[in-house]
């Protein structure tokens, strides 16, 4: 399954890249774990040119039954290879072992099958019945039809959930596609690229697999007229570039951006529960997630217990090593995001805030990319570190004076991908109705899930994933009317 250096898969074969080869690093230690094939524009375009004529001129658009099979296949291949997709998803993402029996991995695998069965059961073809327009009698029918060719651009920190995330509803509903994943995990989406040449009926030029160095492949993917539609997953800032390149040939996109999201404490929650909760949700894989949720808004009058109880939870998360159990809260995945992190901590303690707990590297972890979990205190609202994105595992601590200051704070952000409420059950919903954000768990609910549509509002993204509205992403809609007499 598994190759040094992971090659391309080009139309239906695994193939060197014609840049030669670059590196993966394990972020625990730094060290170099190994290589992975380094596409070109020129293998960009080859990719290109496979799916468009696998989309163009195979039955994959066309063939419901050939498609369900192959998904299944797919999900059945991973789900033989587990273990080793487990080891290689700790050492190259730092995934803690505990994420990948859920998100990172068992839980995107079974998604697959979710999609087949998705696929197999959708009404395809929608009967509106007999009308006459303009006066002529017509029987009109609307069908749904995939796009076309997809390039999928993802992003490091879940990678096999978001590869499959793209992978599965765009191969249900029929179209081809180009992956091209970041070049901090590529060995990640490169087994993809060997289990489908190797272990599915999956047909030449259906999925390409291009790992690069080179960010600028991902812009070749939004600006070829060839590609029907871009799927992104990452920042809010690259998914601008990736939205006006695109419109350069008027392709649909999806966006899966950014997000800056609140975790509400009202006045009649456990306060302590809520707090253990939300420090364990803002250091998991080192705080690395669009959606979790990084700003505490606390009832001002508790505010300084809710830090105290906050700062003693994060102390007990680690960081640790990925590879064990009990562990929450691994390294980032770079020196570069490393550092990025550490320019916040900086430019927090420069708008007057204070470290409750951690602040900067952890004693003791030499090698590799870590940031100790946590907390900034005495941040206003407005501040920069507790308005953008950090993406690590930094949590700050808010004071709010009642429901309505809460739900302005939360809101008063550019982002609106997800967010918490604790509190009593009536008062915590009437709260989460009035939040901006694609999704909410209300007292420790769980919204994950294959069929739950997940994305934002505002510059959080544009579309869903998952779900039956992320299915319906990758779908074009045709009207039909035949003249009746």
């Amino acid at each position: 399954m598994f190759a040094d250096p992971s090659p391309l898969l080009l139309d239906g074969r695994t193939a060197p890249g014609s840049g030669g080869t670059f590196a993966t690093l394990d972020p625990a230690t730094g060290e170099v774990l190994g290589a992975a094939a380094d596409a070109t524009a020129a293998d960009m375009d080859a990719a290109v040119g496979a799916a468009r004529r696998a989309f163009d001129t195979s039955a994959w658009s066309t063939d419901l039954a050939l498609r369900v099979r192959c998904l299944r296949q797919l999900g059945e291949a991973m789900a033989r290879h587990a273990g080793e997709l487990r080891e290689l998803t700790i050492k190259e993402a730092g995934a803690p072992r505990f994420l990948t029996y859920g998100a990172q991995l068992d839980g995107p695998v079974e998604a697959l099958g979710w999609f087949a069965g998705l696929a197999e059961g959708y009404a395809w073809e929608t009967d509106l019945g007999r009308a006459e327009p303009m006066g002529m009698p017509s029987h009109r029918r609307v069908r749904r039809e995939p796009v076309g060719v997809v390039g999928a651009i993802t992003p490091w920190n879940f990678p096999h959930q978001i590869n499959l995330a793209k992978l599965g509803p765009a191969l249900a509903a029929g179209n081809t596609v180009v992956l091209k994943p970041a070049p901090d995990t590529p060995w990640c989406a490169a087994v993809l690229g060997t289990l489908i040449a190797e272990e599915t009926d999956i047909p030449p030029g259906v999925v390409n697999v291009v790992t690069s160095s080179d960010h600028a492949l991902g812009a070749q993917l939004a600006e070829d007229p060839r590609v029907d539609l871009v799927s992104f997953t990452g920042s809010t800032a690259t998914g601008r570039e990736v939205m006006a390149t695109a419109a350069g040939t008027l392709k649909k996109v999806f966006l899966e951006l950014g997000g800056k999201s609140a975790f509400i404490v009202l006045d009649d929650a456990d306060l302590r529960a809520a707090c253990s909760y939300a420090a364990f949700a803002a250091v998991t894989h080192a705080g690395q997630g669009c959606a979790i949720t990084t700003r505490l808004l606390v009832p001002r009058a508790r505010h300084d217990e809710a830090a105290q109880s906050t700062a003693r939870t994060l102390r007990r998360l680690g960081p640790g090593d990925p590879s064990d159990e009990g562990t929450i809260c691994g390294p980032v995945i770079s020196a570069r995001q490393r550092d990025r992190i550490e320019d916040y901590l900086r430019l927090a303690r420069e708008e007057g805030g204070e470290f409750a707990c951690g602040g900067g590297r952890p004693a003791g972890r030499d090698r590799g990319f870590w940031i100790e979990p946590t907390l900034v205190t005495g941040l206003a609202a407005d501040a920069r570190a507790a308005r953008e994105e950090i993406f690590g595992p930094v949590l700050v601590i808010l004071p709010h004076d009642g429901d309505d200051d809460a739900v302005r704070i939360a809101n008063d952000s550019p982002y609106g991908l997800s967010g918490a409420v604790h509190g009593g059950a009536e008062r915590a919903r009437a709260v989460a109705a009035r939040l901006r954000t694609g999704t909410v768990s209300v007292n420790g609910g769980v919204w994950f899930g294959p069929d739950v549509p997940f994305g934002g509002y505002k510059q959080s993204g544009i579309g869903r994933e998952m779900g039956v509205a992320g299915f319906e992403e990758y779908l074009e809609t045709k009207a039909i009317a035949e003249g009746v007499s």
